[in-house]
């Protein structure tokens, strides 16, 4: 991407220009990091970036021939003071870290790479998509749609490019598709959306927010600064989102793959204001979470203008996102699947329900504190577990108490191997972890990789 330094002129939301010519503290580099130090600098302003973990050499040198500053600090707080105009945080750092809580103290702006990013914006069309599952088959199906449909279109936020890194390439009139984490609503100040997606909700993030009625209220914030002009898609089967969203001034869409809705299912079609739009038989994707999933997308990308050709394509052609319920390769008879975009106990049910074959489940990973027993009635299909991980021994104890054989391991590769061995034809091997991936990988694409390269190499 070239980084060219906009106007002022350029700037639609300018706040009170915190990112111009001023000096700002970026916690946590990671990607949205990285991006937002690299992009400030374009700006004027002095930039410091700091870690617990030190960074590739190729990336601390682009950041110090930018003019940034780069330091490892396990007490960055000793560093922060009143002479930054705002501090940064990688959406992964909780709000009580410490140097969180002495911004607020200084009385330093806390936000996000997303948050910043926004303020640089032209006028543009902006699709927020969020949920406790779904997010990134949504925003990756209505992505295609668009593009296919011959608009200009973005793909970013959560779903792994950082706003900010966007910034040189959108114009005026362009439409934003983001998959937005609660990890990312949590800081958004003046971020709106021109439609905002809510899939579902259920209790995650638990050991992030503390509650589930406080993680309610962040994803609560997809629709923050709506007014009766804005456009709200919820889902009426889910009787969390429809409570949480009851007094929202937006326009609202209801879907539902289970009850009538404004766009649901009848008869084997997707019907949306009563009239049939499109045969199940017709989208690639199968199970209700996933025609929830092509409904969400199917009436926002409408009501974009897009056709329903461009539609129909991408539902006959779309097969899923890499990392979710993705197929892998059969190997004498038994079928690989790699879910690691799999990190909670609610996605793990979508997976095992998905299978009629018997299932080799394998388990693992960063240990928050979360219970199994929610897997309980969703067992039936499940043949043998593996697990690995910090989880691999609160994994195991539940699955003695399902009378369910299990193998305990350290790590993945063991717990595939294994796996493979036992697995016999016509039987699937799924790794699907119900975990966050952090305790042995950067991130689930690295776990899921990791995966694929084991299974490509039995």
């Amino acid at each position: 991407m070239k980084l060219t330094k906009l106007d002022n002129d350029d700037i639609i939301r300018k706040g009170d220009l915190m990112f111009q010519n001023s000096k700002i503290f970026i916690l946590g580099m990671a990607r949205s990091g990285y991006e937002a130090a690299k992009f400030l600098a374009t700006q004027g302003n002095q930039i410091f970036v700091t870690d617990l973990k030190d960074q590739s050499e190729d990336q601390k040198k682009e950041l110090l021939d930018l003019g940034v500053s780069f330091e490892v600090l396990e007490h960055p707080e000793d560093v922060l003071d009143k002479s930054y105009s705002c501090l940064i945080k990688n959406p992964g750092i909780r709000k009580d870290h410490p140097c969180v809580l002495k911004a607020k103290e200084l009385g330093i702006p806390v936000i996000n790479e997303m948050e910043m990013a926004y303020h640089f914006l032209p006028q543009v069309t902006i699709v927020g998509i969020t949920g406790s599952n779904g997010k990134t088959t949504t925003t990756t199906l209505l992505y295609e749609m668009i593009k296919r449909d011959g608009k200009r279109v973005h793909l970013g936020g959560n779903i792994g490019y950082p706003l900010s890194s966007l910034l040189g390439e959108i114009e005026t009139g362009d439409i934003l598709v983001l998959e937005i984490s609660d990890h990312q609503l949590v800081d958004f100040k003046d971020f709106k959306t021109n439609i905002s997606i809510m899939t579902n909700l259920s209790e995650v993030h638990l050991d992030f927010h503390g509650t589930y009625d406080i993680y309610k209220q962040v994803k609560k914030k997809i629709f923050e600064h709506h007014t009766d002009q804005d456009l709200a898609i919820i889902n009426s089967g889910d009787s969390d989102v429809i409570d949480l969203t009851s007094d929202i001034p937006s326009k609202k869409i209801t879907f539902s793959a289970l009850k009538e809705a404004d766009i649901f299912i009848s008869e084997n079609m997707i019907c949306y204001q009563n009239e049939n739009v499109i045969s199940l038989d017709e989208i690639k994707l199968k199970g209700n979470h996933n025609y929830e999933n092509f409904m969400c997308a199917c009436v926002v990308a409408l009501k974009l203008g897009v056709s329903m050709d461009s539609i129909k394509e991408v539902a006959h052609n779309f097969g899923g996102v890499e990392h979710r319920l993705e197929y892998v390769r059969t190997i004498d008879g038994v079928s690989y699947y790699n879910d690691s975009k799999a990190t909670n106990i609610e996605s793990t049910i979508i997976a095992v329900n998905s299978f009629k074959n018997p299932i080799h489940l394998i388990l693992g990973g960063l240990d928050r504190g979360h219970a199994f027993e929610p897997l309980n009635p969703y067992l039936g299909h499940v043949k043998e577990i593996y697990c690995y991980g910090e989880t691999k021994d609160r994994i195991a104890d539940w699955a003695d108490t399902k009378k369910i054989p299990v193998h305990v391991f350290d790590t993945l590769k063991e717990a595939t191997i294994c796996a493979s061995n036992q697995a016999e034809n016509d039987e699937i091997v799924l790794l699907s972890p119900a975990c966050a991936s952090w305790d042995q990988y950067p991130r689930f694409e690295d776990r899921g990789d990791e995966f694929k390269n084991i299974v490509n190499n039995i």
